[in-house]
C-alpha cells in the first residue's frame, strides 16, 4: 500500500511541476500502479483490458444496481448525472481514455505543446485532438473541461467522425461540444455532455491524458469501465467489473423468477420481499437449471452460487 501510494504522489507531482520530468501521458508503469489491483489483459499503454464480452453484458445493468455493488464495495464517488445526450435510448458501455483540460495560461500552454512535439503528436490543430489519437476499438473519450459551454466547445462534427472511427463508441464531456446536428448524424456515436453551444473552443488547454480526473461528483481512472445510458454515467474500477456484472446478473434472475412466481400466485410478496426460505431457494435453483437463456454461462454461474450467501 505504501508502495501504491508513493507511485501516486510522483504522478500527480509530475502533473502539476512543471519540470524536464513533464509528461503528459503517464508511463506504462504509472498507469499500472494506477491500476494495481487490476490482474489481467492490459493495453501497450498500461491500461487495463476489460474483455468485450463484460462490456456488452454491462449494456443491460441498471444504474442502480451498478452504484448500489460500487457503494457496497466502498466506492461512492463512480457516477455522475443531469446530463445533454445526443442519443438517450442508446446505451454505450467502453474503457476510459482520460483527459484533463484547463482554462488557459500561455506559459503552461506552451510547455504541454513542446512535450508534445518531443512525444512526437501531431502539431496541425489543437491540441484537443491528441486524446482522439490514442484512441482505440472499445474507448470512451472521458474528458474533464471544467463545464465550461461557451467557448468550450472540445468537439465538433469533424472530430465527432475521428472519434467513431477510432473507437465506435463516443464521449462523456463535463462540459460542450458544438455542431450538435453534425453529431447526431454520426451512426453509431453518442455523447453525454454538459452543454452544446456554436462558439468555437478558446482561453482552454489540454494539461494531461490519462491520468486520473473529476467528472462532477465521481473520480475516474484510465481505464475505468463506462456505463453510460439515459439515467446517468457510472465509472467502474476496471477490477470489479466481473463481479460487479454477474452479481447483476443474478439480481435479475434473482427479481426475473419472484414477478414469475407472484403473477402464479405461489408465493407472498412477503415471501418473496425478505430473505428466502429453503423452499423458495430450492425452487428457484430448479428454475435456474432449466433456463435456456442465462445472461452468464452455466459455469459463471455455478461458481457464482458456490459463494451465494441466502
Amino acid at each position: 500500500m505504501k508502495k501504491l501510494i508513493l507511485s501516486i504522489m510522483a504522478i500527480f507531482a509530475i502533473a502539476i511541476f512543471p519540470t524536464d520530468a513533464q509528461q503528459i501521458t503517464p508511463t506504462v508503469d504509472q498507469v499500472k500502479s494506477l491500476t494495481s489491483q487490476w490482474t489481467g489483459e492490459r493495453f501497450p499503454d498500461g491500461r487495463p483490458k476489460v474483455s468485450d464480452n463484460l462490456l456488452k453484458r454491462l449494456e443491460k445493468v441498471s444504474m442502480e444496481e451498478a452504484w448500489g455493488y460500487l457503494r457496497n464495495k466502498g466506492y461512492h464517488n463512480q457516477y455522475e448525472n443531469d446530463w445533454v445526450i445526443i442519443d438517450d435510448d442508446r446505451v454505450m458501455t467502453g474503457r476510459a481514455v482520460t483527459a484533463q483540460y484547463m482554462p488557459l495560461r500561455n506559459d503552461l500552454n506552451d510547455l504541454v505543446k513542446e512535450i508534445g512535439k518531443s512525444e512526437g503528436r501531431t502539431q496541425a490543430g489543437g491540441t484537443n485532438s491528441w486524446p482522439i489519437d490514442v484512441l482505440v476499438e472499445g474507448d470512451v473519450y472521458v474528458a474533464d473541461s471544467y463545464g465550461k459551454i461557451v467557448d468550450g466547445t472540445l468537439i465538433g462534427d469533424n472530430l465527432g467522425n475521428a472519434i467513431y472511427a477510432k473507437s465506435k463508441r463516443g464521449v462523456v464531456f463535463y462540459g460542450s461540444v458544438r455542431d450538435m446536428a453534425g453529431l447526431s448524424r454520426i451512426e453509431g456515436f453518442n455523447g453525454w455532455i454538459k452543454g452544446h453551444d456554436p462558439s468555437f473552443i478558446q482561453q482552454m488547454m489540454l494539461t494531461t491524458i490519462n491520468y486520473p480526473i473529476r467528472i462532477g461528483r465521481a473520480t475516474v481512472i484510465p481505464g475505468d469501465a463506462v456505463l453510460a445510458n439515459k439515467y446517468g454515467v457510472i465509472f467502474i474500477p476496471s477490477h470489479l467489473l466481473a463481479d460487479l456484472v454477474i452479481n447483476a446478473e443474478f439480481i435479475m434472475l434473482r427479481d426475473q423468477f419472484g414477478i414469475q412466481r407472484l403473477k402464479e400466485g405461489k408465493y407472498t410478496a412477503g415471501e418473496i420481499d425478505s430473505k428466502w426460505s429453503e423452499p423458495i431457494v430450492k425452487d428457484f435453483l430448479d428454475w435456474v437449471n432449466k433456463k435456456q437463456d442465462l445472461p452468464m454461462s452455466r459455469e459463471e454461474l455455478n461458481n457464482f452460487l458456490k459463494e451465494r450467501n441466502w
